[in-house]
């Protein structure tokens, strides 16, 4: 049979590694952590990290051996600061180093993007926060991915996406069993306002996120129970907005059970303009303890919940982030945060919400297909453009 082996990854098919110098503050932190897989050769943390991002950002690389073969090359080395990685230590590393240290930067990279949405909307909307977990299928040997059974393995993201700013800004990943609430339980922020879906209906969530010192908009179940404090006028901006009323209620939850919200929250209804299954108009219902907020923006927020959604798509089927380079818990957890990095790196270097035409640039620049002017000239048209709705 004829051999279908990839030719060698060349020093001439990479380039651009001066854009990796912003992580260079970050990645100094990482250096003293490092794993000696043969007793002679290290790999350390930031070598590692400086690896993987050559990994998203150059289209060649799509194995973790292709990865190893690059680490050979002078230019790459020079770049990483490292020097030929063994399969066998590329394999250690994702067990021997640990996430945390990458969450840290994620955050703190999140808190240097200057925000992509401005005006008095944005103002009313500070801290945004869409919140959402998203599936990684994972292999049947991979015993603390469980998901459904032992044949459907899967780990799961649990992502926090700063809407405003249009960057992920904190993470976690579990396998694909853990707890949605649980985790943004114990992951809640000051100064947030976080936009859920159903599937984190849970009246002690909410008061924790009061509790923290946070807000909510939180989609709830058609027929969910509560007692009217008083009705809200709607004004002709929520009216075309969508909403159809809106509610000051004393109590979430039915009045014979002891799990109800107790605090004084709205209720908003909002016509989305679809049909449901059964043919009606779809009609939401969003809970939110901001009694001074518009109901047009309450139900504006909750349209940007989308945001994460469109956000999972780019780290899936742009990034990459479906191929999976290890089978550990803990490598995973930091291929999906050097993956966030990567997004967050493309913000930051473009002013912009990352899209598939900007990193395609970006590859292809990284790829020596594309030169430094090209680049630039990509960039300044993104400046000219407005920004996108992302709901």
């Amino acid at each position: 049979m004829a051999n279908h082996r990839k030719p060698p990854v060349r020093v001439e098919d990479l380039q651009g590694f001066k854009y990796f110098r912003l992580l260079e503050p970050f990645l100094e932190r990482l250096h003293g952590h490092a794993v000696d897989r043969c007793g002679n050769r290290q790999l350390h943390y930031d070598h590692y990290v400086a690896l993987l991002l050559l990994y998203f950002f150059t289209p060649l690389l799509d194995s973790l051996r292709g990865l190893q073969q690059a680490s050979a090359l002078d230019k790459v080395q020079r770049a990483t600061g490292s020097s030929r990685v063994s399969l066998g230590a590329l394999s250690a590393a994702a067990r021997a180093f640990d996430p945390a240290l990458l969450r840290g930067i994620v955050v703190e990279l999140a808190g240097q993007a200057v925000p992509a949405v401005t005006g008095t909307e944005a103002e009313a909307l500070h801290g945004l926060t869409a919140v959402d977990g998203t599936l990684l299928a994972a292999l049947p040997r991979m015993a603390w991915a469980l998901w459904r059974d032992d044949q459907h393995k899967a780990a799961k993201a649990h992502l926090h996406f700063d809407v405003l700013k249009g960057v992920p800004c904190d993470a976690t990943l579990t396998a694909g069993s853990g707890s949605e609430r649980d985790q943004l339980r114990q992951t809640l922020q000051a100064g947030r306002l976080y936009v859920i879906d159903r599937g984190y209906l849970d009246y002690e969530l909410y008061r924790d996120i009061i509790a923290a010192r946070s807000s909510f908009v939180a989609r709830v179940k058609e027929n969910v129970a509560y007692a009217v404090e008083r009705e809200r006028p709607v004004s002709a901006a929520a009216a075309a907005a969508g909403v159809l009323r809106d509610v000051v209620v004393s109590r979430l939850g039915s009045d014979h059970r002891t799990d109800c919200l107790w605090h004084a929250v709205r209720l908003v209804w909002v016509a989305t303009g679809k049909s449901a299954a059964d043919g009606k108009p779809e009609v939401l219902v969003l809970c939110t303890d901001r009694l001074e907020l518009a109901a047009e923006l309450v139900a504006l927020a909750y349209k940007y919940r989308w945001s994460v959604e469109l956000f999972f798509r780019w780290l899936k089927c742009i990034l990459g982030c479906r191929h999976l380079l290890s089978t550990s818990q803990d490598g995973v957890t930091i291929q999906v945060y050097v993956a966030l990095i990567a997004s967050l790196l493309v913000s930051l270097w473009t002013g912009k919400k990352p899209t598939k035409r900007t990193f395609e640039m970006l590859c292809f620049y990284f790829s020596g297909m594309a030169s430094l002017d090209e680049l630039m000239a990509h960039i300044e048209r993104l400046h000219d453009q407005p920004e996108t709705d992302t709901g």
